[in-house]
């Protein structure tokens, strides 16, 4: 330990300790019995330039597991002391120094105490002519740290180790086989029987934060006093062990190591910076680095208020455990003994009969619109199937085309039936008015969309058993049939001459017929979700096949589809009478509905005038429109409207949720790029805006006073959606993931709005009373007259939490002024709003461990989170969302909590089970709805 040449070092010796009972056959310590636990104490030294040693600090310590067994190698002994989860041999040499150490340590820990205090504020004067002032302020200051320290282990004695289990996880897996695939991928990485420091990451399964995992590396080499480039698997194994101890201190040690680059147990302003970029790096928050000086320099004025300039071990472990503290702002719903007793409940076990009832019972009461609907149309297509089945029965043609005359027939009255039905769920007008009426109440209007892919799929059944029958059945029976069958049953339908396969083809029931087939087969075909999402990638040209531009071209071909039905209709080979030609009676009325309501949206949208006032291009490819308001339009929150730029298309018409609120003087709508519509609105819009000016978001901006002239566009609406209902419920919860989100913004404007105005009527009404107690009886009651007429209703709904779910950092940024009103103006905590970021790992993580803690103290301080740039904090990872309606169903009993979801099909169904599973749970009561376009 001598030598002028080493540098100035210091260690915690703590870490090498393991938590154990050991009992002792000899050489007992000072003060103790044969048998009897061997105390250690944890000794910090400091070795200074003279070659002197001076004692820093002597506290208990865990005891060494040791083993009598042969002495092991010194560079063996080194490695393993330093991973707790590994048992270690100790020489007597060790147990004999620490035993010395310890008596000498105890007899003068105060004379070394006052030579380390002299010594240090020897070095840390800042001049002889300032010395004893320079000696006061700094011996004040070790003084006030080693204060705030006693009081830090004695917190984290009573409450943090709990805590502390669930913090600093570098691996989140936690299989039981773990190291087994980290052995598998040793095998298939190594070389030459080594894992080079380059595929360190890969092997243990931390590819995504590859900088991260080499700095982890580093940190355990430094500790074996090594700087290598490679390991073998036994070594691997070491690491491996090391960064999954279940000891918080282990990984607390690890970490602190990562920053701790130059090991002198201490941690500088520019190693907190660098640490944090690298986590800014591994969680994809490119803002967070650029920010990275200033965030260094928050924890090291929370963490080093004497301002020493460095921080260490202790204190990084303070803010670890007490960043709950920091983080009491938005925090998730209490969770009370209600939410366990519902639970309980639900783990009672059930027959089989009974839990088969239950499901039933819920599935009646939760799809009894929808099965009366689809009941009654297949109870009417297999009434019209067998009409018309029996119907042929009877006609001579029967004797020679069989059954096959009568399917065909049948299905084709079916096909006329449900090519009328299925223009009606598409006339969006009548159905955004019928929902507002009390047919609302039987039919699920909501499911209009659905409904009509659900006829589509019948008529696609209704065409090949048609002309399924026709061609393949009917036809070549008629045509090998005898001439004496033909005469005596045919003869009065096809003529004198019998004619061909090819003249029942090339006829006008046949070219007709085989022409809506074709037309029929296209549309359909690119408007199932693989044509119509780009899921299919063709190469060119054949891409323009795909995607929404292609669905929504080949679905006009339906006008001559219709066209053609009608002349089928009227050249039949077995009618002659023309008013049992029924197609055209079947089309008429919705045909005409149809018609009627794309003339009204023809008209509409130039009567409806917009000027656009803004324009702004946020990150994540979001494109947001304010535009004028026209007079005649009047909308609910959670409506969506239709946008047409002629710039970019004369035909498309796109759905778009409103984002602003019934309220505002403005519309405004928030458009993803994900198809070439968009894509290509982004660029029309991108060659007119400008660079944003300092400090307002987005990358591009645009508004009236704009040199370039704006292009022109078209709205027509408001059409009806589930979440516009949102005011029947008690309480509600808003899920929204991406873009997602943009049909409950304006939700959560007009809720902001109206607390405001209730609590305006509130103040105006409390002031009314005052000013009537002061008149006569007789202006009381004028004045009570006057004011109730104008209280109203009283918001049903109670209390709202929105759960935002998105990947990108930058998308914050859309609605960014919405968030922030919401927190400012929302005194009463009706509204509760919850970020989510995908990108950033979970907390707990070691990946975003420094993050959180930066996170907690900038909102502390500066009322900010530094991810979304709000109020409203931002959590990592994906939501629990078992555990959100929980807590939701044990704060609200009794209450009917609408669940509003617009996102992907994948979590639909896991909210939706999820309902279900709730509701047969408790007494409140959860009812799942989906957006729909």
């Amino acid at each position: 330990m001598r030598g002028g040449s080493l540098p100035t070092h210091e260690r915690r010796w703590a870490s090498d300790t393991v938590p154990a009972k050991t009992t002792l056959s000899s050489t007992t310590s000072p003060g103790t019995e044969s048998n009897s636990a061997e105390e250690f104490v944890e000794v910090t030294l400091d070795l200074q330039d003279d070659d002197t040693i001076i004692l820093r600090s002597v506290e208990p310590a865990t005891v060494i597991n040791v083993d009598d067994g042969a002495d092991t190698p010194a560079s063996a002994s080194a490695s393993a002391s330093r991973s707790p989860t590994i048992k270690r041999s100790s020489s007597n040499r060790l147990r004999q120094f620490s035993q010395e150490l310890k008596a000498e340590a105890v007899a003068k820990a105060k004379q070394f105490s006052q030579e380390l205090k002299a010594e240090v504020l020897r070095k840390f004067s800042w001049g002889h002519g300032h010395a004893s002032q320079a000696m006061t302020g700094f011996d004040s200051a070790l003084a006030a740290r080693a204060l705030r320290k006693q009081r830090a282990q004695l917190d984290r004695t009573r409450s943090g180790a709990q805590k502390a289990l669930r913090g600093l996880r570098f691996i989140s897996n936690n299989k039981a086989n773990a190291w087994e695939e980290v052995e598998n991928n040793f095998n298939k990485l190594a070389k030459d029987g080594f894992l080079f420091r380059s595929d360190f990451a890969q092997c243990i399964g931390m590819k995504d934060s590859k900088e991260f995992a080499l700095e982890m590396f580093d940190a355990l080499s430094r500790r074996r006093r090594l700087k290598v480039e490679k390991i073998s698997k036994d070594e691997l194994y070491e690491y491996w062990s090391q960064i999954t101890d279940q000891s918080f201190d282990s990984r607390l040690q690890i970490f602190f190591d990562m920053v701790d680059k130059n090991e002198d147990g201490r941690i500088t302003e520019a190693e907190v910076k660098e640490i944090i970029m690298l986590s800014a790096s591994a969680n994809k928050l490119s803002r967070l680095k650029e920010q990275a000086e200033e965030y260094a320099a928050l924890i090291m004025e929370e963490l080093d208020p004497e301002r020493l300039g460095y921080i260490e071990l202790w204190q990084l472990e303070t803010l670890l455990l007490q960043k709950d503290t920091y983080l009491s702002y938005s925090q998730a719903l209490s969770y009370t003994s209600q939410a366990l007793s519902q639970n309980l409940q639900g783990l009672r076990k059930k027959s089989r009969i009974r839990r088969l009832s239950s499901k039933l019972l819920y599935y009646l009461e939760e799809n009894w619109k929808r099965i009366w609907v689809v009941s009654l149309w297949i109870m009417i297509m297999i009434g019209l199937f067998a009409w018309k089945f029996f119907q042929y029965k009877q006609k001579s043609a029967f004797h020679v085309m069989g059954y096959c005359l009568l399917t065909a027939k049948g299905a084709a009255e079916t096909l006329k039936f449900n090519m009328a039905l299925i223009l009606l769920p598409v006339c969006r007008n009548t159905i955004t008015w019928l929902r507002s009426t009390k047919l609302g109440l039987f039919v699920p209007f909501d499911d209009n969309i659905n409904f009509h892919k659900t006829i589509a799929a019948a008529i696609v059944i209704g065409v090949i058993l048609h002309a399924g029958n026709h061609l393949a059945c009917d036809f070549p029976r008629l045509i090998h049939s005898s001439t004496d069958y033909y005469d005596k049953f045919l003869i009065n339908d096809f003529g004198s001459h019998k004619p061909t396969y090819i003249d029942l083809v090339k006829g006008p029931e046949g070219v007709t017929g085989v022409l809506m087939v074709v037309c029929m087969a296209i549309a359909f075909t690119l408007a199932t979700k693989w044509f119509r999402r780009n899921m299919i990638k063709l190469p060119k040209p054949f891409d323009r096949i795909t995607g929404f531009n292609a669905f929504w071209y080949s679905h006009h071909l339906f006008v001559i589809v219709y066209i053609l039905l009608v002349i089928h209709g009227v050249f039949l080979y077995l009618v002659h009478i023309w008013y049992r030609k029924t197609t055209w009676m079947y089309l008429a009325v919705p045909v005409l509905l149809y018609a009627g309501e794309r003339t009204l949206r023809f008209f509409r949208s130039g009567f409806y005038p917009v000027r656009l006032l803004k324009v702004a291009i946020y990150p994540g490819g979001v494109l947001t429109l304010q535009m004028s308001k026209p007079p005649q339009f009047r909308y609910k929150s959670g409506q969506y409207m239709f946008v047409q730029c002629p710039a970019v298309s004369p035909f498309e018409w796109h759905p778009f949720s409103i984002t602003s609120a019934p309220g505002d003087d403005f519309l405004s709508v928030h458009i993803r790029q994900l198809g070439d519509w968009t894509q290509e609105l982004k660029r029309v819009f991108s060659e007119v805006c400008e660079p944003p000016v300092a400090g307002k978001s987005g990358l591009l901006r645009a508004d009236e006073n704009t040199q370039k002239s704006l292009p022109k566009l078209l709205i027509d609406g408001p059409y009806g959606a589930p979440a516009q209902d949102y005011q029947k419920y008690d309480v509600l919860l808003l899920v929204g993931l991406g873009i997602g989100a943009t049909p409950f913004i304006s939700i959560l404007k007009d809720l902001l709005k109206n607390i405001v105005k209730m609590e305006e009527q509130a103040d105006s009404v409390s002031d009314t009373s005052r000013t009537s107690d002061l008149s006569n009886g007789s202006n009381d009651s004028t004045t009570g007259n006057r004011v109730s007429p104008k209280r109203k209703k009283t918001l049903k709904t109670t209390n709202a939490y929105f759960y935002w779910v998105t990947r990108e950092q930058g998308s914050f940024d859309w609605f960014k002024g919405v968030m922030n009103e919401v927190a400012d103006l929302d005194q009463r905590g009706v509204i509760e709003m919850h970020n989510y970021l995908t990108s950033v790992y979970e907390e707990g993580d070691a990946r975003s461990a420094l993050i959180t803690m930066v996170q907690a103290l900038n909102h502390a301080k500066n009322g900010v989170d530094i991810v979304s740039g709000t109020r409203v904090r931002t959590h990592f990872a994906r939501p629990k969302w078992k555990n959100v309606l929980s807590k939701l169903s044990s704060k609200h009993c009794n209450a009917r909590i609408g669940v509003f979801y617009c996102g992907a099909p994948v979590l639909a169904k896991e909210l939706s089970k999820l309902c279900y599973e709730f509701n047969q749970k408790g007494s409140t009561k959860f009812e799942f709805h989906k957006e729909h376009f």
